[in-house]
């Protein structure tokens, strides 16, 4: 191996838990030898998508150059990888002492027959990619009334509320523009109900009952005809065919390729964590951070801001030899926007109780909530939680 290409940490992933567990490891100790192995020049805030694809905001308030988010003092290796092992896309190999693991999650777009190739045209939509979050305001906006679905896949999925928000921003847009009355919103939804914590459910299915939405559970996509304007589900082992106008599709999602048969991956090709410590089962110097792990929590950025505490600390400890003692109890949150002007904050655990951040009732609608989501948890994003700051601040 070259001189140069060993590190005492090794993190795979400039995402948003590659680049908050290196802020917070300099800041823990001077001096420390980091590389991030990441192939992207943007990184992108993409729980903004949704209000992007709401006509809130624009997409370009959502990126930043890579280079300008990686802590200052970290080695940024852009690369990708090929291998668990650390075998580089350019061929070369990298050492390390400890690997964290930030990898994130694939969004497999070819999962679903006719979807990748009728992406952001004639109607089929997606707020799940920078690229296509611009065309659902755009098809919003162009709306003339019909039958618009909106569709949820079977869980591991990114952001988990996002496939719900931008279906009652949808609702809100066609009032505005007066072709609500004439519009037939479906929800189609693989998980046998609107929300897995009780409490954030009751309020969900209150607005699910202004609004007038159809809902329709355990109903998972399997194919788009473009051509035809169908959308073909299973429900329950039979088939239904959907007719549509527009159709917003939150894709199937599931582990980097490079991670699946890996050493230290589960079945699944999720790295195989300890839920709590986040380090891994077998080996004591790999550790994993946020989508790419098999911890149950849902799969949000706020989970990242849990873990990023607990995946530094632990990882500091491992480094003197010392067994970490940091624990993440699977905390999440899913700003849950219902409408313009209103969000219901819902944050829990690993068991589905709530553990919320205000010292107010979260199971409601609420106007500053959703002034939190717009303004300051974007702010806290960059500012905060990007460059190892306090982590102590309501859900993102």
């Amino acid at each position: 191996m070259e001189e140069g290409t060993r590190h005492k940490v090794v993190i795979i992933g400039g995402g948003t838990g590659g680049i908050a567990v290196a802020a917070h490891l300099l800041k823990a100790v001077e001096n420390l030898n980091v590389a991030i192995v990441e192939p992207a020049d943007t990184h992108y805030y993409q729980p903004g998508w949704t209000f992007v694809g709401a006509g809130i905001i624009t997409a370009e308030k959502t990126a930043r150059n890579m280079g300008a988010v990686i802590p200052k003092g970290v080695k940024w290796i852009q690369d990708g990888v090929n291998a668990i092992d650390l075998t580089l896309a350019s061929g070369g190999l990298l050492g390390y002492d400890f690997l964290i693991v930030a990898a994130g999650i694939k969004t497999d777009w070819d999962s679903i027959p006719g979807l990748k190739e009728s992406l952001g045209k004639e109607g089929v939509v997606s707020n799940y990619d920078y690229q296509q979050a611009p065309k659902t305001w755009q098809t919003i906006q162009n709306f003339k009334g019909g039958t618009a679905i909106f569709t949820q896949p079977a869980p591991p999925f990114k952001c988990p509320g996002a496939a719900q928000k931008i279906l009652y921003l949808a609702d809100d847009a066609f009032r505005k523009s007066g072709v609500r009355a004439k519009s037939h919103l479906i929800f189609c939804s693989a998980a046998p109900g609107i929300f897995p914590v009780k409490k954030y459910a009751a309020a969900l299915n209150k607005v699910i009952a202004r609004k007038e939405l159809d809902m329709r559970y355990q109903t998972k996509l399997v194919e788009i005809r473009a051509e035809t304007k169908e959308a073909v589900f299973d429900k329950g082992g039979e088939q239904e065919v959907i007719k549509y106008d527009m159709i917003h599709v939150t894709p199937p999602m599931c582990a980097q390729d490079f991670l699946k048969g890996s050493a230290i991956s589960d079945a699944g090709g999720w790295i195989d964590v300890d839920i709590h410590t986040l380090q891994h089962k077998k080996y004591s110097n790999i550790f994993g951070i946020g989508d790419c792990t098999n911890t149950p929590n849902s799969k949000t950025a706020a989970a990242i801001k849990g873990q990023t505490p607990v995946v530094a600390s632990n990882v500091v400890a491992a480094i003197n030899d010392q067994v970490g003692k940091s624990a993440y109890d699977g905390y999440a949150s899913c700003p849950l926007v219902t409408g313009y002007g209103k969000l219901v904050l819902a944050e829990f655990d690993y068991n589905m109780q709530p553990k919320e951040t205000f010292p107010f009732d979260q199971g409601r609608e609420r106007r500053s909530m959703y002034y939190l989501k717009k303004y300051a948890l974007p702010k806290f994003y960059w500012d905060v939680l990007l460059r190892g700051g306090d982590l102590h601040v309501g859900g993102s």
